[in-house]
């Protein structure tokens, strides 16, 4: 980036300094903002000293404390906590001088929902579907921005997220579908792991080679994946004809791999959709 993502931002809150929320506050604190400028909030006391302690935030364990003459408001709480939360902060929002963006970070919440929550009309919302991996700065957030975004407040909340990972914007009415992909995904790939790393002790290794086996083939294959080759012409790379590798793929075929994951994103995505009904 060629600007700090705060060069038009004084205060940014940030309500629930969770696993997310403090993934997202390590990555702006690394990408050179200044820790003052966040407002973290954590009902235990003792967390939130922990967090101040960790990344030399402001730390709170009042909400309405937090979005005081805030730009922005990432809500890293639990789903159902989003509506209530909007509540809560709502007169404090709407006192502030500045039109503060409400961004949500949890699955299934829709724009309409949090614009409904909120006491003033035309509050800018956004909604963002990150994943785990945000945690080691390579996430993925999945973007949408309600219709009283401004431009650059748009552009301030897209270089943020930047900070932990890659950005997608997406028409809302994907968000739900590309959750089922990038939102849950990551733990398909734990799921594959762990089976494999199982797989290999079930044939006689020990377990902790079993494991440095598995976890770094799958880091390696990650770090592929991101090269100009497709999945498909990666997999072709090491089929040999009649090869052992062609062997072990058609077992997984015929056992129906491809099929459970067409059967577990769509049930995911259903999920999200109800989270949000």
């Amino acid at each position: 980036m060629n600007s700090k993502p705060t060069d038009f931002v004084d205060k940014i809150a940030v309500i629930g300094a969770g696993n997310i929320g403090q993934a997202l506050i390590s990555g702006l604190v690394a990408a050179g903002v200044e820790p003052l400028r966040i407002t973290a909030t954590n009902r235990s006391r003792e967390s939130g000293e922990e967090v101040a302690q960790r990344y030399g935030v402001v730390t709170t364990d009042d909400n309405t404390e937090a979005v005081s003459g805030a730009d922005v408001c990432f809500l890293c709480v639990k789903p159902k906590q989003i509506p209530a939360v909007i509540e809560e902060i709502s007169d404090t929002l709407a006192r502030n001088e500045v039109s503060t963006v409400l961004v949500s970070m949890a699955a299934g919440v829709t724009i309409s929902a949090m614009e409904g929550a909120a006491s003033a009309a035309g509050t800018p919302v956004a909604r963002v579907m990150p994943n785990t991996p945000m945690l080691v700065g390579k996430g993925v957030h999945l973007a949408s921005f309600g219709r009283f975004v401004e431009a650059d407040q748009r552009r301030v909340i897209l270089d943020m997220l930047s900070c932990t990972g890659q950005v997608v914007e997406l028409d809302e009415s994907l968000i739900d579908i590309a959750t089922a992909v990038s939102g849950s995904g990551p733990a398909y790939y734990f799921l594959l792991t762990e089976a494999l790393i199982d797989a290999g002790v079930s044939l006689g290794l020990p377990r902790d080679t079993a494991v440095k086996l598995a976890t770094a083939t799958a880091a390696g294959a990650g770090e592929m994946l991101l090269g100009e080759q497709s999945p498909a012409q990666l997999r072709h790379a090491v089929s040999s004809p009649a090869g052992t590798t062609v062997a072990a793929i058609r077992e997984l075929e015929e056992s129906g791999l491809r099929g459970a994951l067409y059967r577990a994103t769509e049930v995911c995505a259903d999920r999200a959709r109800e989270l949000g009904s």
